[in-house]
């Protein structure tokens, strides 16, 4: 087979790409130019395969995403029930007559502060 000639004009970083890799392969710069052209003509005759683990973990991170959405809503909630159990219970500790609007404010505001707290956790 007859090799063919081709004039090739390469962007200044390209060219230096090719200079810096012919002199690690301790190859012409030309023979490195044609491993090049052969390289990326196979590449594109012979695509790799789609990967589909990416897709599958992309799901997978979303359904992972969901779920914590969830978890985090029931533990909120444990939250919320820990505190109204501590404050009615304080309540009956101490004998104390009030009404439940009070104890609701006092819920409240218990639940309120975990949530602050837990929030100065994170930054």
């Amino acid at each position: 087979m007859r090799p063919v000639h081709h004039s090739v004009r390469l962007p200044i970083a390209v060219d230096k790409a090719l200079r810096t890799l012919a002199e690690r392969q301790k190859i012409s710069v030309y023979a490195m130019l044609q491993r090049s052209v052969k390289a990326g003509i196979a590449a594109q005759i012979n695509p790799p395969t789609r990967d589909t683990s990416n897709q599958e973990m992309l799901a997978e991170l979303a359904s992972v995403s969901t779920r914590m959405v969830d978890v985090e809503r029931m533990l909120d909630r444990a939250l919320f029930t820990a505190c109204a159990a501590y404050c009615y219970a304080r309540h009956a500790a101490l004998g104390a007559r009030t009404s439940d609007e009070a104890v609701t404010a006092e819920i409240n505001a218990a639940y309120d502060r975990q949530r602050r707290r837990a929030q100065e956790g994170r930054e």
